[in-house]
């Protein structure tokens, strides 16, 4: 449900790069279109996924922490080093054998070729 969210806004509000979906927490390598700031981004990203789970669940309150720890990729070096941490945070987790196949994994070939 989150990862559909995330792909939804690809290409309208943010290019997706890469999206790790995990139980408790989301990784994206993402870069805000020109009119949208990186807050604004984000807020639409957790405001509406929030409701979206909290319908699911019949249920009500705070999904996502107010914070969104964000980071500044400087060159090609980090990018790559921030995709690796991603990619593998279901495998550190114990909740996938092949993140490939996970299904919280998103990797854009649209724009990643």
């Amino acid at each position: 449900m989150v990862l559909d969210h995330i792909k939804e806004g690809d290409g309208k509000f943010y290019d997706c790069y890469a999206a790790m979906v995990m139980p408790d927490h989301v990784h994206l390598l993402i870069q805000p279109k020109h009119a949208y700031t990186l807050s604004r981004v984000m807020s639409g990203i957790k405001g509406v996924s929030a409701h979206k789970i909290n319908a699911h669940r019949n249920a009500t309150g705070t999904v996502w922490q107010h914070e969104s720890f964000d980071r500044i990729v400087r060159d090609a070096k980090e990018f790559d080093k921030k995709l690796h941490y991603m990619y593998n945070n279901p495998l550190k987790k114990g909740i996938a054998d092949d993140p490939s196949r996970y299904v919280g994994w998103f990797y854009n070939e649209r724009i990643c070729g």
